[in-house]
């Protein structure tokens, strides 16, 4: 189902957050459960992976992580703001301790003149109170974005449970 460096990179997600003692959280808007569905395609991620969000749907991201509707209006889905919030919001309603997001324009549409296909934020948010975001844009069709974006994730996981 994933490509063998999606699993490695699954798989030291999954050592470094054990060494740690940290359980984890994603919340996924354009990756669909991606990257849970990575990390848990690895036997034994139950003592590392507490849940996943998928938040597609604005009426979602508000429901399951408390995402305010102001900054949804303000900020539309995909940005800095709304990925910062799906991050701290699967925080504070996980028993976890850290949580990446992903929210996106995979296409062939949705795109606008300052949000191409591509775009994709990433928050990254730590039971601790600290949170950052990356804003990439991936080349590619859409399951190109949504696999660059799966990777960049993991990658993202991996460097803060190892830093």
């Amino acid at each position: 189902m994933f490509e063998a460096e999606t699993l490695t990179l699954a798989q030291s997600v999954l050592d470094a957050c054990r060494a740690r003692g940290w359980h984890i959280a994603t919340a996924e808007s354009c990756t669909g459960g991606l990257v849970a569905a990575a990390l848990t395609a690895i036997a034994g991620s139950s003592d590392v992976v507490e849940r996943g969000f998928v938040t597609y749907s604005n009426e979602a991201k508000s429901e399951l992580l408390g995402i305010t509707a102001e900054t949804l209006a303000k900020h539309g889905a995909v940005s800095a703001e709304t990925a910062a919030a799906m991050a701290q919001g699967a925080v504070a309603r996980a028993p976890v301790d850290l949580a990446v997001s992903v929210a996106g324009i995979a296409g062939p549409g949705g795109a606008t003149p300052t949000k191409p296909i591509g775009l994709v934020l990433f928050g990254l948010a730590r039971r601790d109170g600290t949170c950052r975001t990356e804003r990439h844009v991936f080349p590619g069709d859409r399951s190109e974005v949504r696999q660059a974006a799966l990777e960049r994730a993991l990658q993202l996981l991996d460097a803060e449970a190892r830093g």
